[in-house]
């Protein structure tokens, strides 16, 4: 499993490397919030301090003011204007290496540097992360993990140049290294994907499902980012603590990356932020009410060992927000920004907090402290427990939160499945193929409106003899979806359907043959969640309109999956569709 691995880490490309290039030089200067290549009598607690708030504050407020900025202006989101990352990055880099030769000036210097810095900084990631969700989920989410594993080995690689050097080659050489990355790859973009040409303010509705259905998620990570805020300001009074935190975040980056690429590899891979940090949460707060009673050595490694999961975390962060992207057709910036900006506004919040307890630390441990720190932990712990605790996250949360790596090596198509297709007759109607249709693969929609949920079994308990009142609609019925009459897959669903288990982020249930024979072909075909689910909906003869009222997106972002699933099952029509479900074994 390590050496496939190591193999698909073998095989970089401009993105993955321009986004490595871009962690190894932010963890030079702005994620860890010291500066390893700048001289330690220039780090002063005053120098850090003011560098750090001022950089992160702005950093989060501009991922704030894109998500709100895109909802009601998106036209600029169609453009990768990269100069507008560059310039502020470059000013910072400026402003810093002027501040150590102009003492007098060095602290409004590293001011102006931070905030140039944040805003820098926050528009790298925001046209990273915009590539890496515009681009195919498997070809995306290897650019992204492999760009955070070689972002580690790039760090460690600085190490080797003389560091009176290194300051000036990051804006000099490193910078426009990675912007010619980032300008190079957005040519290749295709802007007429669902995301760019989606205009959230008309589609008010969707934005709103994101926020209710993604804000757990978002807070989790963010959570993680308060304790890791919360340490940093240990950091402040004692550099080392902050080149040792460094070191082992992005260390564990690479860790990470390498690990989940095995397992993606290996299997499908399915997790929830939210499940993650329901087991993380009982060792976060027994580690903070050990925090009093240890050493200094103690804290330091907490410190490290807290940035070493917020690393990774971040990492899920960025494809579950390309994966929300792709699913529903969203703007990349706002579910982004969104997602940053709960994140490091805690993370600040962790900071300041951090910064005023080391203001007002006094030497003995108050008896009221000491009670007060239990009786927060058993109130959490009983929290988490109350909450179903490890119990809860074992169990399968058909949730929409859940991030998903199909197997990369999947199991090859059905040969008996595909065999018995070939051999069903073709629909007659050949206008219908997926070039040939303005409404993208979904071709001869039913004309009738269906309820809010399909009857299955309500179609179960017809007679064979009775016809579905709705195929009177139909002037031929080749095109008919599944659910149109008595012998299709729909009408042959278990009457006790509404027992049965519901198919993952699917309103349908497994009991339900359909459902069956589409997970089938899901596993087969190496389809998404998303991708089932709209299948499915295709085969009983939801219309585009209806399908995109049922999942709450818009109908170009339907067309968009239908596209896909069309491509993924070599089928031209829906009828050949509904016919390979049929043709499913179970």
């Amino acid at each position: 499993m390590a050496r496939t691995a190591l193999t698909y880490l073998a095989r970089p490309n401009v993105a993955s490397l321009g986004y490595a290039l871009f962690l190894a030089i932010n963890a030079a200067g702005v994620w860890g919030g010291v500066f390893p290549f700048l001289p330690l009598d220039f780090q002063t607690s005053e120098i850090i301090f003011w560098f750090f708030l001022t950089q992160s504050l702005v950093f989060s407020l501009c991922y704030f003011a894109s998500a709100v900025g895109v909802y009601f202006l998106p036209g600029p989101t169609r453009r990768f204007l990269v100069r507008l990352a560059c310039i502020p990055y470059l000013l910072g880099w400026c402003c810093l290496i002027a501040a150590i030769y102009f003492d007098r000036a060095s602290l409004p210097l590293v001011i102006v540097g931070g905030a140039f810095l944040g805003l820098g900084s926050a528009g790298f990631y925001m046209l990273w992360q915009r590539l890496f969700a515009s681009s195919d989920s498997d070809r995306g989410n290897l650019d992204l993990i492999r760009g955070t594993a070689y972002g580690a080995i790039m760090y460690f690689g600085l190490y080797a140049i003389p560091h009176a050097v290194t300051a000036f080659l990051i804006p000099l050489i490193f910078m426009p290294l990675f912007g010619l990355a980032i300008v190079l790859k957005s040519r290749e973009i295709d802007l007429d994907q669902p995301m760019f040409e989606d205009v959230p303010y008309e589609n008010a509705a969707v934005y709103r499902a994101v926020i209710r259905d993604y804000w757990r998620s978002a807070l989790c990570v963010g959570a993680i980012g308060f304790c890791t805020g919360i340490m940093r300001a240990l950091a402040i009074g004692e550099p080392q603590v902050g080149s040792l935190v460094n070191m082992l975040s992005m260390a564990a980056s690479f860790v990470g990356a390498a690990t989940m690429l095995a397992l993606w590899k290996a299997k499908s891979v399915r997790f929830n932020v939210v499940g993650l940090y329901r087991v993380a949460f009982p060792f976060v707060i027994t580690s903070f009410l050990l925090l009093p009673f240890s050493s200094l050595e103690y804290a330091r490694w907490q410190a490290a060992i807290l940035y070493a999961v917020y690393s990774v975390v971040i990492m899920l962060m960025m494809i579950q927000c390309a994966q929300a992207s792709r699913d529903r057709g969203i703007n990349p910036v706002f579910i982004y920004g969104f997602f940053g900006g709960i994140v490091y506004t805690l993370h600040d919040v962790g900071f300041l907090a951090g910064t005023f307890s080391e203001q007002v630390r006094i030497w003995g441990i108050d008896p009221l402290a000491t009670t007060a720190l239990v009786s927060l932990y058993l109130l959490g712990f009983m929290f988490f427990i109350g909450q179903g605790g490890f119990k809860r996250v074992l169990r399968h949360d058909p949730s929409a939160e859940n991030i998903e790596l199909i197997m990369l090596d999947g199991h090859p198509p059905a040969r008996a499945a595909r065999s018995a297709f070939s051999q069903l007759p073709a629909g007659a109607a050949s206008e219908n193929r997926i070039a040939g249709t303005p409404e993208g693969n979904f071709p001869a929609e039913p004309p009738t409106a269906f309820p809010k949920k399909p009857a299955i079994a309500a179609e179960s308990t017809r007679s064979e003899g009775e016809v579905d009142r709705r195929d009177s609609d139909q002037p031929d019925g080749s095109e008919r979806g599944a659910g149109s009459r008595g012998d299709d897959p729909a009408s042959q669903a278990d009457a006790s359907r509404g027992r049965g288990r519901r198919n993952f982020e699917s309103g349908f249930e497994l009991t339900d043959r359909l459902s069956k024979q589409a997970q089938v072909l899901r596993e087969q075909y190496r389809l998404s969640a998303r991708e089932t689910e709209v299948m499915e909906y295709i085969a009983r003869g939801y219309t585009v309109a209806r399908t995109a009222e049922e999942l709450i997106v818009s109908e170009n972002t339907i067309r968009t999956h239908s596209k896909r699933i069309y491509a993924k099952l070599d089928v031209h029509k829906k009828q050949e569709l509904i016919d390979m479900l049929k043709a499913v074994e179970l």
